[in-house]
């Protein structure tokens, strides 16, 4: 469909100055993130808090495995999401299903089904969220013309929206599954996704126009009959090969993360050359993908770091936290809104700035290599607290100031990835380059899944320092390397 048109059926005026589709993409987001943050910070104690406790017992190492694994697998669904959005029903109706079921999820999480309730909700999330994910990020862009100036400023905005849901999630989750009951707290991250559906429902029509409403590149009848086809035998092969894994034992949980780890580095370099081999990507299209390379590294380097909040820095909040403050009792769950509190807090700032700076504004390379620099101070400065020994307690502001050092990153990488990917995107792949995006997030929880095994009280300096050097030593390096990317990207900055 002809990207004017679209345009043209969007309202352009409506919502802070951009386009009223971002009022309904901005609160569907918003409740969507509300229903997997507030689940989320609440997940890994429900994993590894005593039975008695209300949790399932398991691991602390377990269960930050899974943790990372789960989250590798969320953003990994993302490529099954892109590719119905791109060849079977466009991205609006994808999303809608995809709220339904990670609503779903959460109800069966909700349920004191034990740890088979665990991975059933999460089977369901998985895919629900992959459904959901890239696929209303890009309809987004489908808003604005490429050249639109509101474009950056419109993707902060959205990004604000998930960051305000993800900010009361864990204060509301998290004190009602720490003080109560897990349980309770999974079915009112439900009840957020429900908010969403009824928002999406609600205002599509009105505000959307034809965003969203095309398939970018239809199977042909043929095509359709082989891919499915295809997809029916690799079902039947996978499913044949689990089960003979779980009655042989061969198919543990550490070689099931191990699989997964392996799968977030292959699966994204098959989608490059997948793509800048296909006749339908044009030669300018082709550079403008190899330019997305060094940006895609440096983008799972940065997850790599902030998806720890969510587990290494997450149980250093339970266990090495002084979480008494003032004679007021601190829960470790809340800590979760630190990050979203910052990006609230901070993206009005930064969307103000790229559009005051115009075209004085930093390239998109250099703009990554900043959010490299912060990631990796957000780690280096929690060497310090571990200098006075493992058993004095830690005072709260060490991890405030490394939540706030990684928002400054990632308000100069996230953000600026998301606008930038729908830009350099080959036309025939729009939707499956955002869910490209998004494994970026999976590859790097896939590495953490074997990061974080290596964290304990006694390697903390060790752990903290190596992985926040490394962050910077490739932070410098794409910065001598901007130049290149900049051509390479054929006119888009």
């Amino acid at each position: 469909m002809d990207k004017k048109a679209i345009v043209d059926s969007v309202p352009q005026r409506g919502f802070f100055g951009h386009p009223k589709g971002l009022f309904t993409l901005f609160f569907t987001e918003f409740w969507e993130r509300f229903s997997y943050y507030g689940m989320r910070a609440i997940l890994l104690y429900y994993m590894y808090y005593e039975v008695s406790k209300g949790g399932l017992g398991l691991s602390e190492t377990t269960a930050a495995s899974i943790m990372a694994i789960y989250g590798s697998l969320v953003y990994m669904s993302g490529i099954i999401g892109g590719w119905i959005a791109d060849r079977l029903i466009g991205t609006a109706k994808t999303v809608f299903y995809g709220g339904v079921l990670i609503m779903i999820g959460h109800i069966v999480l909700a349920l004191p089904l034990g740890a088979s309730g665990l991975f059933a909700s999460m089977a369901f999330i998985v895919i629900g969220t992959g459904l959901l994910k890239p696929n209303v990020s890009s309809i987004v862009g489908d808003l604005y013309t490429e050249t639109d100036g509101r474009r950056d400023s419109g993707f902060s905005i959205f990004y604000m929206g998930i960051n305000m849901g993800a900010l009361i999630a864990p204060l509301i989750v998290g004190t009602i599954g720490q003080e109560y009951n897990f349980h309770l707290g999974f079915s009112i991250a439900a009840f957020g996704m429900l908010l969403g559906l009824i928002v999406f429902m609600a205002t599509r029509k009105k505000n959307l126009g034809l965003a969203g409403s095309y398939v970018s590149n239809p199977l042909s009848k043929e095509e359709k009959r082989k891919v499915f086809t295809g997809l029916g035998i690799g079902a039947l092969v996978i499913a044949v090969l689990v089960a003979a894994g779980l009655f042989t034992g061969w198919l543990t949980l550490g070689v099931f993360t191990m699989t997964i780890s392996i799968l977030g580095i292959l699966i994204p370099t098959a989608y490059f050359i997948v793509m800048y081999r296909s006749p339908k990507t044009s030669e300018q299209e082709k550079s403008r993908l190899l330019a997305y390379i060094p940006l895609f590294i440096a983008a799972v380097m940065f997850w790599a770091i902030q998806e720890q909040g969510s587990i290494i820095l997450a149980q250093y909040a339970d266990k090495r936290i002084d979480l008494s403050l003032m004679g007021f009792e601190l829960q470790s769950s809340w800590f979760q809104s630190l990050n979203p509190l910052f990006i609230v807090a901070l993206a009005p700032v930064f969307a103000w700035l790229w559009v005051k700076l115009g075209s004085r504004q930093p390239s998109t390379p250099v703009k990554f290599s900043l959010g490299l620099f912060f990631a990796g101070l957000s780690f280096l400065i929690m060497i310090f607290p571990a200098l006075n020994g493992s058993d004095a307690p830690v005072s709260p502001m060490w991890l405030v100031l490394s939540f706030f050092l990684v928002v400054l990153g990632e308000l100069c990488l996230s953000p600026v990835g998301l606008s930038v990917t729908t830009k350099l995107a080959p036309s025939a792949f729009s939707a499956q380059t955002m869910s490209l995006w998004f494994l970026t997030n999976a590859s790097a929880q896939a590495i953490n899944a074997q990061i974080v095994t290596l964290y304990s009280v006694d390697t903390e300096i060790l752990y903290f320092g190596i992985v926040g050097s490394v962050s910077i030593l490739l932070g410098l390096v794409l910065l001598f390397l901007a130049p290149m990317i900049r051509r390479f990207m054929r006119g888009v900055n």
